[in-house]
C-alpha cells in the first residue's frame, strides 16, 4: 500500500521553509500532496492558481530527487476531508518552535478525533528555516526588502514583481 501524505497550507508564498519540510516528507512517502487551503473570508496576495504555479516549479524537483511523486491540489473545507479524498493517512505538519508545537498538538488532537486514520507527523524545521514565515517574507517584499534568503529565486522574482511600484521607500 502506497504511503500518501498530504501537507496543507497556504503557501503565500512558498517560502524556503516550506521546501524544507517537502523535502524531510517526500523521504516519508511514496505520494506528496501539497494542499493550498482556500477560504472565502481571506485575501492572499497571490492566487490559488499562481500559488500552485510556485509549488510545481519549485517543489516537483525536490520530490522527484526523493523519489517521491508530487501532487499539488486545492481544498476549501477541513483537512481532514481533503486528506480523506486524497487518501493519504499521513497528515505533515511542520514545527518552527515551541508555540507551534502547542498550536500543532491541539489541531492533531481534533484532527485525530475527527479522522482518526490520519497520523499527525511533525517535522521540525532545520535551524536556517526557522524563523522564516511567510507573513514576514509578505511584508519584508511590500516594504521593498530582499527576501532571496528566504524564499526560491523564482518566487523573489515574482515577489519582486507584484510589488513593483508599491513599497513605501
Amino acid at each position: 500500500m502506497p504511503r500518501i501524505a498530504l501537507f496543507p497550507g497556504s503557501f503565500d508564498p512558498v517560502t524556503n521553509g516550506h521546501l524544507d519540510v517537502v523535502r524531510q516528507a517526500a523521504r516519508l512517502a511514496d505520494r506528496l500532496v501539497l494542499a493550498i487551503g482556500t477560504h472565502p473570508g481571506k485575501t492572499p496576495l497571490f492566487t490559488a492558481d499562481e500559488r500552485l504555479a510556485m509549488l510545481k516549479e519549485t517543489c516537483e524537483p525536490v520530490a522527484r530527487k526523493a523519489g517521491c511523486k508530487l501532487v499539488c491540489i486545492t481544498f476549501a473545507d477541513l483537512v481532514v476531508a481533503a486528506a480523506q479524498r486524497e487518501e493519504a493517512t499521513l497528515l505533515i505538519r511542520g514545527l518552527r518552535s515551541a508555540v507551534d508545537f502547542e498550536y500543532e498538538m491541539e489541531m492533531a488532537g481534533m484532527n485525530g478525533t475527527m479522522a482518526p486514520d490520519l497520523q499527525t507527523v511533525f517535522i521540525p524545521a532545520s535551524p536556517g528555516a526557522r524563523p522564516i514565515t511567510a507573513t514576514l517574507v509578505r511584508q519584508i517584499a511590500s516594504m521593498g526588502g530582499d527576501v532571496s534568503a528566504f524564499v526560491p529565486a523564482s518566487v523573489a522574482a515574482r515577489l519582486k514583481k507584484k510589488f513593483a511600484g508599491k513599497s513605501g521607500r
